[in-house]
């Protein structure tokens, strides 16, 4: 079953919750697979992470505790995975903003399954667009900053891509979870006066919300979670953030600020080891029922 203005049919029945019926026009979510991994450097798999969150998420009970309701009936679309571009990291950004602005001008909810964090630029910069950098801003959620300039000979590199946002899009950033970065990116936090980062878990959701514009795009790493629990990510870092201190500071963010789209990235699946894959995707439903059915 294809949908008007993309190249690529949805995927039925293999889609996000399983969900026996999906209809473009009466969603409200809109889930994009971006099967991308070019720039990973350490642990490869996070091509696979799409798939997995997916396939977890068919096995996931939609009725949510804390709402008190299925929150699926919302309507939740997922599209095909977006091929990306065999040639250049650049080449998929462009893909991918070309997808994200047509789901906003759906006013529709995007909400990108990765794949590497350099995915986010695409979806940002068409955020962008709708959004001007007086009310809009990103929140990042991960272990690391990724405010390298340039690495392995790209400024396309998952390393790079809050640097891209905050200096080539002008757009401010607020950066939780930290606990690692480079000598390079301390210089650029000094040298650019970005004071919105709270290192591993020093922060409260107060002050956190108080840094934010009125609209938010959410950008979650994997490895923001303490890697006993999330072992399954590209650059696993110790210590980090436990699942109830995530989900606190998402609910406080969308309750004070619009969240207008999302994407959890990073996760490198582990053979036979399900449990990482069903965290996230319960992950991206718990952001859904925060989000969209607030």
């Amino acid at each position: 079953m294809g949908v008007k203005g993309f190249s690529y049919p949805a995927l039925e029945p293999y889609n996000f919750g399983g969900l026996e019926k999906q209809n473009y026009r009466s969603s409200k979510v809109v889930i994009i697979p971006v099967p991308y991994e070019s720039t990973t450097y350490y642990i490869s798999g996070t091509k696979d992470g799409p798939w997995a969150i997916i396939n977890a998420s068919r096995h996931m009970e939609l009725y949510d505790i804390e709402k008190k309701k299925d929150i699926s009936k919302i309507g939740i679309f997922t599209l095909e995975a977006l091929e990306p571009s065999k040639n250049s990291p650049k080449e998929t950004t462009l893909r991918i903003e070309n997808v994200i602005a047509r789901i906003l001008s759906d006013e529709k909810f995007p909400l990108m399954l990765g794949g590497e964090h350099s995915i986010t630029l695409g979806a940002v910069s068409a955020l962008k667009k709708k959004y001007s950098a007086y009310n809009f801003s990103v929140l990042q959620l991960d272990a690391h900053a990724d405010l390298r300039n340039e690495f392995e000979g790209t400024k396309y590199h998952h390393g790079c891509v809050m640097r891209r946002i905050s200096q080539d899009l002008k757009l401010p950033i607020t950066q939780v979870g930290i606990r690692s970065m480079s000598e390079e990116e301390t210089k650029y936090i000094k040298e650019a006066k970005k004071n919105n980062i709270f290192y591993d878990k020093k922060f409260s959701n107060e002050e956190v919300v108080s840094t934010l514009k009125e609209n938010v795009y959410l950008t979650l790493d994997l490895d923001v979670f303490d890697p006993s629990f999330m072992p399954s990510v590209g650059t696993p870092e110790p210590s980090g953030l436990g699942w109830n201190e995530v989900l606190d500071l998402i609910r406080e963010v969308a309750k004070n600020r619009k969240i207008v789209g999302a994407d959890v990235v990073e996760l490198s699946p582990i053979p036979s080891f399900i449990a990482p894959d069903f965290l996230a995707a319960k992950l991206v439903y718990k952001i859904i029922s925060y989000v969209v059915n607030k």
